[in-house]
C-alpha cells in the first residue's frame, strides 16, 4: 500500500514541476518576443541613418563640385517629402536647380519603388537643408570662405532627444523628439583674395 502513494505523490509533483517549467519558459519567450521587437526598431533606425548619410554625402559633395555657385543651392524651405520638385529632373538643365531636384528625389526614396508604386527607397519623411552660416568675402584683409551648412532630417521610430539643428523643426507631428538630423558644413574658399 505504501508503494502506490509514493507512486500517486510522484505523479503529481511532476504534474506541478512541468506547470513551473512552462511558466517559467512563458515568461522567458515573451522576453526574447519584446527584445525582438527592440531589434527591429534599432535596425530601421539604423537602416535610416545609413540613409541620410548617403543623401548627406551627396549634396556636399554635388556642392563641393560647383562652389562658384553654392550660394544657389540655399533654400528657405526643406527639400524632399512635400517639396513641388517634379519625378523627373531630365528636363532642368544642369547645375544647382538639377542637383537639388535629383536630391530632393533621393530624400523621397524614388530609386526603389513597391509593387503598388510607392516610394520604399528612402527615408521615412525624409527632408534636406540648405543654410548660409557665413558668406564668402573676398576682401582684402579679410579673405573669408563662404560656409554653408547642409542638414538631412527624418522621422524617427521612438521618440528621443529634440535635435538641435533646426532643418524640418515642426514637420513631424506635435513630438519633435521623433525628428533626426544629421548635418555636414562644406567650405567654399575664396581665391581671388591673395
Amino acid at each position: 500500500m505504501l508503494s502506490v502513494r509514493a507512486s500517486t505523490a510522484a505523479r503529481g509533483s511532476s504534474l506541478v514541476e512541468i506547470m513551473v517549467t512552462l511558466v517559467i519558459l512563458a515568461f522567458g519567450l515573451l522576453g526574447v518576443a519584446s527584445l525582438q521587437t527592440k531589434v527591429g526598431v534599432a535596425e530601421m533606425e539604423s537602416y535610416q541613418r545609413a540613409q541620410a548619410l548617403l543623401a548627406l554625402s551627396q549634396m556636399t559633395e554635388r556642392m563641393s563640385a560647383n562652389t562658384a555657385n553654392a550660394a544657389n543651392y540655399v533654400s528657405n524651405t526643406p527639400f524632399g517629402t512635400g517639396d513641388g520638385q517634379p519625378a523627373d529632373c531630365s528636363g532642368i538643365a544642369a547645375g544647382a536647380n538639377r542637383d537639388l531636384c535629383e536630391w530632393s528625389n533621393t530624400l523621397k526614396g524614388t530609386t526603389e519603388s513597391s509593387a503598388a508604386g510607392a516610394n520604399t527607397g528612402g527615408l521615412t519623411g525624409g527632408r534636406g537643408c540648405v543654410t548660409q552660416v557665413q558668406a564668402p568675402n573676398p576682401a582684402l584683409g579679410v579673405c573669408s570662405a563662404g560656409i554653408y551648412q547642409v542638414s538631412v532630417a527624418w522621422q524617427g521610430m521612438a521618440p528621443t532627444g529634440t535635435p538641435v539643428l533646426a532643418c524640418a523643426t515642426g514637420l513631424y507631428g506635435a513630438n519633435d523628439a521623433y525628428r533626426r538630423v544629421i548635418a555636414a558644413t562644406v567650405y567654399v574658399p575664396t581665391t581671388s583674395c591673395f
